[in-house]
């Protein structure tokens, strides 16, 4: 790559945003800070362009989500991965993605495990060298793959095999710029780390219980229009799987004659139709559903006492003079 060619940081028209131009700069500090300055062995620039772009790009959720479905814990997760496959690009993407999470997480976060840490672990970890290592060896390999398929821009293969031959040298850089820029360390507590993993988990525990409460409506809205075992079976798995994210949900499919809830405790009850009355007979009513009912209940449930009714009035037919009957 010719030197010459450089992005100027002070030129506006170039409409950098401010989280890269933060990075860079503090990127340049730390070289300076640690005597690694650029151009020292060997022309470097370019790499710290790359870094830059790098770091601006963990700022962006997408990017990460993105990226885990290339990312692995173990070398052998990784190999087995690649060992059936014949694409260039698929491995290119598997082995540059891995070293620049590796790069982040030890020069940044001081990690070697970050994006798949566990509070737990029954195996002792590696030597933050061996992590060295596996980030040397997998850019080396992205350097390799990226010579078949950036053929017209070789500049990213010049980076990767600059990355993979000094990546001692930038992991300092970029721990400098951890302590001394970012502060991550102050800044990041392990109890309010611990209270930032709970509150993005119980987010996401949220979010599925509404999701299986979606799935369980509509097997419910299907089984009300035609009622199959495989339904009522798809609902028993459904609710089994509510409860395991939340014990106190509670939810089974009506019998006849009986009331049940709508699942999830989205809405009011529902009551299954009854068979129809036979003719003349009277219907059964429960004395404390009447009771509850009744217009005239009081708080209590109990009736007042009506008041006596007057006797109603008896007409009486007097005889009259000319014989015919008459009234009063």
């Amino acid at each position: 790559m010719n030197p010459r060619n450089y992005v100027d940081l002070k030129e506006g028209g170039r409409n950098l945003q401010p989280t890269y131009y933060f990075m860079i700069n503090c990127l340049l500090y730390s070289r300076m800070n640690t005597g690694l300055v650029s151009n020292q062995d060997f022309y470097d620039e370019d790499v710290n362009v790359y870094l830059a772009h790098l770091l601006h790009s963990f700022i962006n959720p997408d990017y990460v989500e993105e990226s885990k479905k290339y990312l692995s814990k173990y070398d052998a997760d990784v190999f087995k991965r690649l060992s059936n496959s014949t694409d260039a690009r698929l491995k290119y993407s598997i082995y540059k993605t891995n070293a620049d999470f590796l790069l982040v997480s030890i020069g940044i976060f001081d990690n070697p495990l970050a994006p798949t840490a566990s509070a737990s672990r029954s195996k002792a970890a590696p030597a933050e060298e061996a992590y060295i290592g596996r980030g040397k060896t997998y850019y080396h390999f992205a350097y390799t793959y990226s010579q078949q398929i950036h053929r017209k821009n070789q500049g990213v293969s010049e980076v990767l095999e600059k990355l993979s031959v000094g990546f001692e040298k930038y992991i300092k850089i970029l721990s400098h710029m951890r302590g001394e820029y970012l502060d991550l360390v102050q800044r990041f507590s392990e109890g309010e780390v611990y209270h930032l993993e709970r509150s993005v988990n119980e987010s996401a525990r949220q979010d599925m219980i509404r999701a299986m409460q979606d799935q369980l409506l509509e097997l419910y809205s299907a089984w009300q229009k035609s009622p199959s075992a495989e339904i009522e079976d798809s609902v028993k798995r459904i609710v089994g799987e509510i409860q395991e994210l939340s014990p106190s949900f509670r939810f089974s499919l009506p019998q006849a004659g009986t009331r049940t809830a709508i699942p999830g405790g989205l809405g009011a009850s529902a009551v299954a139709p009854s068979a129809p009355a036979a003719p003349g007979a009277k219907p059964r009513t429960s004395a404390a559903r009447t009771t509850a009912r009744a217009p005239e209940s009081t708080a209590t449930g109990v009736a007042p006492n009506p008041e006596p009714r007057k006797k109603p009035r008896t007409r009486r037919i007097k005889p009259r003079d000319d014989g015919k009957p008459g009234t009063t």
